[in-house]
C-alpha cells in the first residue's frame, strides 16, 4: 500500500516510519504542483503544474522551485509514493500493490492519522536517495480535475435559489393577467380588484420575520423547500377558490403569500453561508433576476394560455412546476457547506475564507438589532422601494390596457420588457458592485452608490410618464424605470449580509416586512386613487417615496458589520 508523505526539514526517515499521511495545508493562495514518473526530461527550468521529468533530476527541479520568489515562505503540496521494495523495509507493504516502472501510480493511502507538514526546500535530497530515485513520484494531493461543465457547488445553490424565485414570480404575476378576464366573469370593480391583489400581501406579511427566525435557527433548506411547496399548492387551488366565492379567493391568495413570504429570508440565510463576500453582489443579483425573469415568463405565457385554455390554466400549469423544483432541491441542496458531504476541500476553503461564525442562532438580540440606525435605514428604504415596485408589478397590465389601450395579449407581452430589463440590469449592477469592491472602494460607498441609482433612476422616469404622448415612449420610460430599479439588488438587498451575516435572515425579514406593508397599502391605495384621481397621482406618490428613501439611505446606511 502506498504511503503519503511530504518533503520537510524534519527527519524524513522518522516521518516515513510513523506511517503518517500528508494532508494539504490551508494555503489556497499558492499554486499546486504535481509530478508523475514518466521516461523523459523536463522542458522547463522552473517548476510548472503537472511537469514530467526523470526521477534522477527531481531534486534539481525542487531546488529550482525553491528559488521562486513568493511573498512569504515557499510552500509546496506533494506526496511521495515509494516502490514496494522500499516499503518492504518498513514492513507495511500491501501484497496486492504493484507499481509498473515508468508509469503513473494509482495512489492508495494508508489508514493512519493525518498531519500537516511544511516544505522549505531543505532536506529534499533525503527523499530521493540513489537507491529509490527511480521509484519516487510526486503527485498532487487529493486533486482531481473536474469536468469543465461542472459548476462549483455554491453556484448550484445559487441557481436553485434563482429557479425558486423564478417560480415565485411566475405564480405571483399570473393573477395580474388573469384578473382581467376574471373581473369580467365575476363583475369586480377597481376597488375589488385592488383588494384581491393586496390579499396576497396579508399572508406575505405574516411570514417575513417568522421565516427569517426559522431559517436562522434550522437552516434555509427546510424553510425554502416548505415555502415553494406551500405556495405551489395555493396557486393550484386559486381557480377553485375563486369559483366558490370572493372570501375564499382572498383566503387562498393570503395562503399563497404565506408560502412566498419565507422565500427571501430563507434564501438570504442560505447565501450568507454559501457565498464569500467577493461574490455576494453577483450571486444576489442573479437570484433576484430570477424574480424578474419569472415575471417575464409569467407575463409572456399567461395571455396565450388564457386565450387557448381559459384563465384557470395559468394557475394549474404554473403551480405544478413547484414539484419538479422540490425534487431537485432535496437532492442537491444543503443549508450550509458544513452539512454537504460531497463538497470539495478546495471549495470549502474558498467559502469559509475570512467568514464569520455562521452557526445556527439560538437567541435573537432584538434590542440590539433595533437600536442600530443602519437597520432602520434598511427598513425605511425597503418600504420606499417596494411601494413603487409592487404597484408596477400588480397594476402594470391594467395601466397598459386602460391608459395605453393595448389588448390583453399586447399588455402581457409589453409588460415583459420592464422585467426583462430588470433581469439584465440586476446582473450588470452586481458585476459593477463586486468590481468596485475588489478595486478597493469601501462596501459602504458601493452600497450607497448602487441604491441611489436604484431610487433616483425610477423616480426620474416615472415623472416622464405624464409627459409622453405615445405608447412606445411610455413603455420605454417604464422599462428604464424598472431597469435602474434593479441596481437595488446590489444596494439594500445586499446590505443585510454586510451588517449582520449571522442574522441575515432576520434582518431581511424585518426590512421586507416593511416592504410588504408598502405592497399592501400601495396596491390597495392605487385602486382607490384611480377611482378618485388619475395614474399621474399614483406615480407622484411613488416618486416622493423614492426621494425620501434616497435621503435616509445615504444618511444612515453602512456596509460595515455592526452585529456579531
Amino acid at each position: 500500500m502506498a504511503i503519503g508523505a511530504v518533503v520537510s526539514h524534519r527527519n524524513f526517515g522518522s516521518f516515513l516510519g510513523s506511517g503518517k499521511v500528508y494532508q494539504e495545508p490551508l494555503f489556497p493562495g499558492y499554486r499546486r504542483y504535481s509530478y508523475r514518473n514518466f521516461v523523459g526530461s523536463s522542458n522547463s527550468e522552473t517548476l510548472r503544474t503537472r511537469v514530467t521529468c526523470h526521477p534522477n533530476v527531481l531534486h534539481q527541479q525542487f531546488s529550482n522551485f525553491n528559488t521562486v520568489k513568493h511573498s512569504q515562505r515557499t510552500r509546496a503540496i506533494c506526496e511521495c509514493f515509494l516502490s514496494s521494495r522500499k516499503l518492504g523495509k518498513l514492513g507495511i507493504v500491501d501484497s496486492q500493490f504493484q507499481q509498473s516502472k515508468h508509469a503513473t501510480v494509482i495512489r492508495t493511502r494508508a489508514d493512519y492519522k493525518s498531519e500537516d507538514y511544511d516544505i522549505t526546500g531543505e532536506g529534499v535530497d533525503s527523499l530521493i536517495s540513489s537507491e529509490g530515485a527511480g521509484e519516487a513520484i510526486l503527485v498532487e494531493a487529493g486533486q482531481q480535475t473536474k469536468p469543465w461543465w461542472e459548476l462549483p457547488k455554491r453556484w448550484v445553490i445559487v441557481l436553485l435559489c434563482f429557479t425558486a424565485f423564478l417560480l415565485c414570480n411566475m405564480d405571483r404575476v399570473n393573477m395580474s393577467i388573469a384578473i382581467l378576464p376574471m373581473s369580467k366573469e365575476f363583475n369586480w370593480n377597481s376597488a375589488t380588484v385592488g383588494l384581491i391583489q393586496s390579499s396576497f400581501f396579508w399572508g406575505y406579511l405574516l411570514t417575513q420575520i417568522a421565516g427569517g427566525i426559522w431559517a436562522d435557527k434550522v437552516g434555509g433548506k427546510l424553510v425554502l423547500g416548505f415555502g415553494v411547496v406551500w405556495w405551489s399548492i395555493a396557486t393550484i387551488m386559486t381557480p377553485i377558490a375563486a369559483k366558490i366565492g370572493l372570501p375564499f379567493l382572498l383566503v387562498m391568495r393570503a395562503f399563497m403569500g404565506i408560502g412566498e413570504g419565507v422565500a427571501m429570508p430563507a434564501m438570504n440565510n442560505m447565501l450568507s453561508k454559501w457565498i464569500p463576500v467577493s461574490e455576494r453582489s453577483r450571486s444576489l443579483a442573479l437570484v433576484y433576476s430570477g424574480m424578474y425573469l419569472g415575471s417575464v415568463t409569467g407575463l409572456a405565457l399567461s395571455p396565450a394560455l388564457i386565450h387557448k385554455f381559459g384563465w384557470p390554466s395559468v394557475f394549474y400549469s404554473f403551480g405544478s412546476l413547484g414539484s419538479i423544483w422540490f425534487a431537485l432541491w432535496l437532492s442537491k441542496a444543503h443549508s450550509s457547506p458544513k452539512e454537504d458531504p460531497k463538497l470539495s476541500v478546495e471549495e470549502k476553503k474558498v467559502i469559509l475564507a475570512g467568514s464569520v461564525s455562521k452557526e445556527p442562532v439560538s437567541v435573537i438580540p432584538w434590542k440590539l438589532i433595533l437600536s442600530k440606525a443602519p437597520v432602520w435605514a434598511l427598513i425605511i428604504s425597503h418600504f420606499c422601494h417596494n411601494w413603487g415596485t409592487f404597484i408596477l408589478l400588480t397594476w402594470m397590465p391594467t395601466y397598459y390596457n386602460q391608459v395605453l389601450k393595448f389588448n390583453l395579449t399586447e399588455s402581457g407581452l409589453l409588460c415583459v420588457l420592464p422585467w426583462l430589463t430588470m433581469a439584465i440590469f440586476a446582473n450588470i449592477g452586481g458585476w459593477i458592485a463586486d468590481t468596485l469592491v475588489s478595486r478597493g472602494l469601501s462596501i459602504t460607498a458601493v452600497r450607497k452608490i448602487m441604491q441611489s441609482i436604484g431610487f433616483l433612476g425610477p423616480a426620474f422616469f416615472l415623472t416622464q410618464l405624464s409627459r409622453v404622448r405615445t405608447p412606445a415612449l411610455a413603455v420605454l420610460c417604464m422599462s428604464c424605470s424598472q431597469g435602474l430599479d434593479a441596481f437595488s439588488q446590489s444596494g439594500l438587498y445586499s446590505n443585510h449580509q454586510d451588517i449582520g451575516p449571522r442574522y441575515s435572515g432576520v434582518l431581511l425579514g424585518l426590512s421586507n416586512t416593511a416592504g410588504v406593508l408598502a405592497g399592501v397599502f400601495g396596491t390597495a391605495a392605487t385602486g382607490y386613487i384611480l377611482q378618485k384621481g388619475s395614474w399621474d397621482d399614483v406615480f407622484k406618490v411613488s416618486v416622493i417615496l423614492y426621494i425620501i428613501g434616497t435621503l435616509v439611505w445615504n444618511l444612515f446606511s453602512t456596509g460595515e458589520k455592526i452585529l456579531d
